[in-house]
């Protein structure tokens, strides 16, 4: 009697990270490296090439519907201004036309109206020029901010309103810390030394809070008895990128991984429908994770209940109850990130994938295992 093999599942994400890596390193070796067929990578291949194509068409047609809509409004705009004011204020005095045109600024166009009206833009904002007001107490503003910016310039924006003040001060201009403070935020500058970073978790909010099933028992005797999971963020040149993962604690393998510029819940969905489609639909497994507003939102706690798992959360500000997934984290930015120059997003995007699906899964050897990669010691203990 045959048993029916489990036709595997793989997600968007998955498929095109494993794109990327085979126009790299080739289609041959993707495949060895990924244990999926070459013939799947090929299909992947020819499915997203129809999908590009379909979204260029969809593109061109958008744009010039774009570009019809814009023109149409020009002319139902210069068709309003001459319904309002054409006839009539043209044979007024350039003032006047002026003075209709900074009425309905915020209506129209500028341009618009100075084409209907025989005037020129530039005259137009000339004469705003010349009617604006500066008092004594803007130029002073105006001034304090110069040499504030001047000195913060200076500093490479490391220092912040303090140091700012010491150093006005040596140059002659004395200043209330407050008001360079208010300086700096007219401006928008923040001191570097000054700026705090996100945290991952937000245990601020109103959701459900599941029971700790998990209580610092990291240990497993099967696969998809426990799964961990948790969100870091990546710094890269375009800003952060968050990284979210489930890991097996039996082998401790990245068996769900999602990565997005925004840190929702929709962010460790990903993660986790990934893990589920990997290890073949599972029931009652305890899924751990912090408080985190993510874990708790409707969509992922309903993601579990349709999959008939159960979820378990870390005591409040206890690191420790998810020591696993953390660990996994710190050899992540050690291993592949800290040395290496900083990276763009699409490219932590591919240095993330490999290090989860090559490195970390099937070579690297973890001394809770016997110094075996979890890919191995699945393989090994798991009939």
């Amino acid at each position: 009697m045959t048993t029916k093999t489990k036709r595997k599942s793989y997600s968007e994400e998955f498929k095109e990270e494993a794109l990327k890596l085979a126009s790299k390193v080739g289609f041959a070796q993707a495949a060895r490296e990924l244990s999926v067929a070459e013939s799947q990578l090929y299909y992947w291949r020819t499915a997203a090439l129809k999908k590009a194509s379909t979204s260029d068409r969809e593109s061109t047609l958008a744009t010039e519907n774009a570009r019809l809509k814009r023109q149409l409004a020009v002319q139902a705009e210069e068709l309003d201004i001459l319904k309002k004011a054409g006839h009539l204020l043209r044979e007024k005095s350039k003032i006047t036309r002026f003075e209709f045109m900074q009425s309905y600024r915020s209506t129209f166009s500028v341009i618009r109206m100075a084409k209907v009206l025989c005037v020129s833009p530039s005259g137009f904002y000339a004469w705003i020029k010349s009617c604006e007001h500066v008092c004594k107490r803007k130029q002073q503003q105006q001034m304090l901010d110069t040499q504030v910016k001047a000195v913060f310039v200076d500093s490479k924006e490391r220092d912040g309103a303090r140091r700012i003040q010491v150093e006005l001060a040596e140059q002659g201009n004395k200043h209330d810390v407050k008001t360079i403070n208010r300086s700096m935020g007219r401006q928008g500058l923040v001191a570097k030394a000054a700026r705090k970073f996100k945290s991952t978790t937000d245990s601020k909010h109103n959701l459900p809070v599941a029971p700790n099933l998990l209580e610092q028992n990291f240990t497993a005797d099967k696969p998809n008895q426990k799964w961990a999971g948790d969100i870091t963020y990546l710094m890269t040149s375009e800003g952060w990128l968050y990284l979210a993962v489930i890991i097996d604690l039996y082998s401790r393998s990245v068996i769900g991984w999602s990565m997005s510029t925004r840190m929702t819940s929709s962010l460790v969905c990903d993660a986790l429908q990934m893990a589920i489609w990997r290890r073949g639909r599972p029931k009652d497994v305890i899924v751990h994770s912090d408080r985190g507003s993510q874990y708790a939102s409707h969509a992922y706690r309903d993601l579990l209940s349709e999959h008939h798992l159960m979820q378990s959360m870390s005591r409040k500000g206890n690191c420790w109850d998810n020591a696993c997934v953390e660990s996994f984290f710190h050899s992540l930015k050690v291993e592949a990130i800290q040395y290496e120059p900083i990276m763009n997003r699409e490219t932590m995007r591919q240095h993330v994938f490999e290090y989860i699906e090559i490195d970390y899964n099937k070579k690297r050897r973890h001394s809770a295992l016997g110094y075996l990669s979890p890919e191995k010691f699945e393989q090994l203990n798991v009939a």
